[in-house]
């Protein structure tokens, strides 16, 4: 059964959305993510995906103060992504409680660097982010696009290791107007071994019942949920 993974995006320590991966197109949710974790983990979620915006934007981690909030409160497993670019935030990161660094730019930009990480905490403590304008990775937020293909990159980074991988199409995320189903097809049809995690434009249920059938191993929601599209309850089908 497909993984149920909710979203809770970190604006200035607050819970926020963005559409497209717009900064200034910023929806604040709740002041307080723990309460939004919490609710959460009240209905059974046992995963949660934890992006720190500020940290993506800087290229530092800002919001581990709401990490270390949510892993010391909660019994969730957390990934955690946004801002990790050296060998003292990735470790800070698993200190402070993330059970998976969630890692984008640095695989692009100091491959060296990504893969020793691999190699010294494990291809399952790593998740790779593949953020994707027309096909082609993004990074640093989303703000800077690149030329290289989601195929060329997957199948470099399965080569090193890495079994699992979330890929957002920034065109659809926050739009709710339905996932990028023919991209994910086209990746799990390439890469029979990779456990691919859908994230970006999901809208409501169905769309969750079409990714399990293509044969994403997750799914990552965010506004779907901050805006009443998809119920909590009909999450719990899946738990």
């Amino acid at each position: 059964m497909i993984e149920i993974i909710p979203a809770i995006d970190i604006i200035e320590g607050k819970c926020v959305r963005l559409s497209q991966g717009d900064y200034a197109q910023k929806t604040v949710y709740n002041e307080q993510p723990l309460e939004v974790a919490k609710m959460f983990e009240g209905i059974g979620i046992k995963r949660l995906h934890l992006v720190d915006l500020d940290g993506a934007k800087k290229g530092s981690v800002v919001n581990q103060k709401t990490l270390e909030q949510i892993a010391s409160q909660t019994k969730l497993i957390i990934d955690f992504g946004g801002g990790i670019k050296t060998d003292s935030t990735i470790q800070s990161v698993f200190d402070a409680g993330a059970s998976i660094a969630t890692i984008g730019s640095v695989a692009v930009t100091n491959k060296d660097l990504f893969y020793s990480w691999i190699k010294k905490y494990g291809a399952q403590k790593i998740m790779l982010g593949a953020d994707v304008k027309d096909e082609k990775i993004a990074i640093g937020g989303w703000l800077e696009n690149t030329n290289i293909s989601i195929e060329n990159f997957i199948k470099k980074n399965l080569d090193f290791g890495i079994t699992n991988i979330f890929c957002t199409d920034i065109s659809k995320d926050g739009l709710l107007q339905g996932p990028s189903f023919d991209v994910y097809k086209k990746i799990i049809a390439q890469f029979k071994t990779l456990n691919l995690i859908a994230s970006g434009g999901v809208s409501c249920a169905n769309d969750l019942i079409e990714l399990e059938k293509i044969g994403c191993s997750g799914v990552i929601i965010g506004k779907a949920i901050y805006e009443g599209r998809i119920k909590l309850n009909e999450l719990k089908t899946y738990l």
